[in-house]
């Protein structure tokens, strides 16, 4: 990466164990990475490498064993529940490979609700919902619930709803997991057209190579180590 680039989130020998008895598992092992305002990054591996538990404690969804996580200059572990909320409904995004989205609440609803639980305006926050599905190509399916949606229209109201607050950093556990090749294809060039757009940070957690190399940069995490895709390649 350019060092005149300007780092968002830092990652500081990140670990965790689980402990069962007398039985330690360990997930992550002193992971360092940093991620840059405004970058796609994807991080590359098989089921059970710990990419998913690396993203969980990069959005304060899980707790490390040791090490600390720092965005935008805050220690995201030295917070207090109540802050590491805010963090995560004001700063962070998420997407998941299952949609999450509420069904009894139309495609705009689900949109507007983070930015509702944020206390915003209401009438400025569904016209703002309105904009972010007509950018993902949902313009026309705004008062429809989700079991009107095929499946790439939903991850779709999940991406437009992970940007509802303008967040610093999108976080995205496997969000082509469930759609076809087509389809998938769709979301990732709609997340690097957002993210130029937003100039928002995206991180990708997935197993296929082929759409991961569509990011900015790609990692592998095998076995909780964070390793470049290519030998030559620094971060």
């Amino acid at each position: 990466m350019s060092q005149t680039q300007t780092a968002l989130l830092q990652v500081n020998h990140v670990s965790k164990q689980y402990h069962d008895g007398e039985v330690i598992t360990h997930v992550l092992s002193g992971v360092d990475l940093t991620v840059y305002k405004g970058e796609q990054l994807a991080i590359v591996g098989s089921s059970g490498s710990g990419k998913s538990t690396l993203l969980h404690i990069m959005g304060t969804l899980d707790t490390p064993t040791s090490g600390s996580v720092i965005l935008d200059g805050e220690d995201l572990y030295q917070l207090s529940a109540v802050r590491q909320a805010q963090v995560r409904n004001q700063d962070l995004g998420f997407i998941y490979q299952f949609h999450h989205l509420l069904p009894e609440f139309s495609a705009l609803e689900n949109v507007a609700m983070p930015a509702f639980i944020q206390g915003k305006d209401k009438k400025q926050t569904l016209a703002d919902a309105q904009k972010l599905l007509e950018r993902v190509g949902l313009g026309h399916r705004v008062n429809h619930i989700p079991a009107q949606l095929s499946g790439g229209e939903r991850q779709r109201v999940a991406i437009a709803r992970a940007l509802i607050n303008k967040p610093k950093l999108v976080l995205a556990d496997e969000p082509t997991g469930n759609l076809d090749a087509s389809s998938a294809d769709n979301v990732y060039s709609m997340i690097r057209e957002l993210a130029h757009q937003f100039d928002t940070a995206f991180v990708v957690v997935t197993h296929d190579y082929k759409l991961a190399a569509k990011m900015d940069r790609q990692l592998t995490m095998k076995d909780g180590v964070l390793q470049s895709v290519d030998a030559g390649q620094t971060e």
